[in-house]
């Protein structure tokens, strides 16, 4: 055994007044949690979106997400809970703060949160993707640190300084062995980086469309297939490889098809009816308007309106001098109009019309 390794926790539950049970598990989980939506709402805001977009979407995407996790952790184990060979009665498939969370299940599932909230709110499922991908990645490497205290989901065994120690007995463990491959760190390092790249890919290649979200899945799940298949906990196999893998490997080839695919896409994403501001707004967004444009359809609006605005500017036909394109009517002619009930109005009218023209031009609005 080596002289250095990395320790693991002594205990994963605290208990509060000696009642109340406060699981490290569940601390990890919930961290991560309000990292990813602390990021997610500076991106959002960045890019232009309204401010509390992202903290009200994780309402929706939280509970689906929670739910969706623990259904794909039952579905792939279910042996762990039914059936002779249970080692867990089955109403223990409810009890979540235990730990056992599948990412796949939690992603699929928030995301349909996600599109619910989105639907409610008028802004593209497309957009917030893209916007929160290098925070859930944050947040699945803060969470993964919740199998740590759990001595859970480690590797085989590994006899360096880096080495993870786990106590003799828990499932996996290899008789006169107490040092394995600490997979939760190298997953919540991998994770990290993944964070890292979509940032940057996101500003240098100005990734929209999805396609962000597309490159943080293809690189999680790039890693989470080696990591997978260092682990020697129990799991469901398929030709030799667990079932994990063979999720990874699919998804992964999924999310570069999408990447590819979504690189022709230029129609507008919508940011809500009320966004705080345009694609200007947004530091990874080209600007469609030159500088200064803006300003000069601003002047000319306002020019126009001013117009309208001035006293007499409807009242010049009724004198009969006429505006351009209008026939002059003889003296005579007009002073009998004149006299008629509603004809001097009706010039009055056509004036306000014609001057108020310039205001009625519709102007371009920058491209979000």
């Amino acid at each position: 055994m080596p002289l250095a390794t990395i320790p693991s926790p002594s205990q994963g539950v605290w208990h509060l007044f000696g009642v109340i049970p406060i699981r490290a598990y569940a601390l990890c989980i919930v961290l991560g949690v309000i990292v990813a939506v602390w990021l997610g709402e500076r991106r959002w805001r960045a890019r232009g979106g309204q401010p509390g977009t992202i903290t009200d979407l994780a309402v929706w995407a939280v509970p689906f997400g929670l739910v969706g996790g623990r259904l794909y952790h039952v579905i792939s184990d279910w042996q762990l809970y039914f059936g002779a060979d249970a080692v867990h009665r089955p109403i223990e498939a409810l009890y979540i703060w235990q730990g056992g969370l599948g990412i796949w299940g939690a992603i699929a599932l928030g995301g349909v949160g996600v599109w619910i909230g989105c639907r409610r709110r008028g802004i593209s499922l497309s957009a917030v993707a893209d916007t929160v991908a290098p925070g859930i990645a944050l947040g699945q490497a803060i969470g993964r640190w919740g199998n740590w205290f759990n001595q859970e989901l480690f590797g085989g065994p590994l006899n360096t300084w880096w080495a993870l120690r786990i106590d003799p007995g828990r499932p996996g463990t290899v008789p006169g062995q107490e040092t394995y491959h600490p997979t939760f760190l190298y997953e919540s390092i991998w994770n990290v980086g993944v964070a890292l790249l979509v940032i940057w890919a996101g500003k240098r290649f100005h990734l929209r469309h999805g396609r962000a979200f597309a490159l943080y899945v293809a690189a999680y799940t790039l890693g989470r297939a080696w990591i997978e298949a260092l682990r020697v906990d129990p799991a469901n196999e398929i030709l030799g490889l667990r079932l994990n893998v063979w999720t990874a490997l699919l998804v992964f080839i999924g999310a570069i098809i999408y990447f590819i695919v979504a690189a022709g896409r230029t129609t507008p994403e919508s940011l809500g009816a009320d966004a705080g501001g345009g694609a200007g707004d947004d530091p990874e967004a080209p600007r469609d308007t030159p500088p200064g444009d803006e300003t000069t359809d601003t002047a000319e609006t306002d020019t126009a309106e001013t117009d309208a605005a001035k006293p007499g500017a409807g009242e010049a036909d009724t004198a009969g001098t006429g505006a351009p394109g209008t026939e002059r009517a003889p003296a005579g002619e007009a002073g009998e109009d004149a006299g008629k009930p509603g004809e001097g109005q009706a010039g009055e009218e056509t004036g306000a019309g014609d001057g108020g023209g310039g205001a009625a031009r519709a102007v371009p609005a920058p491209d979000k």
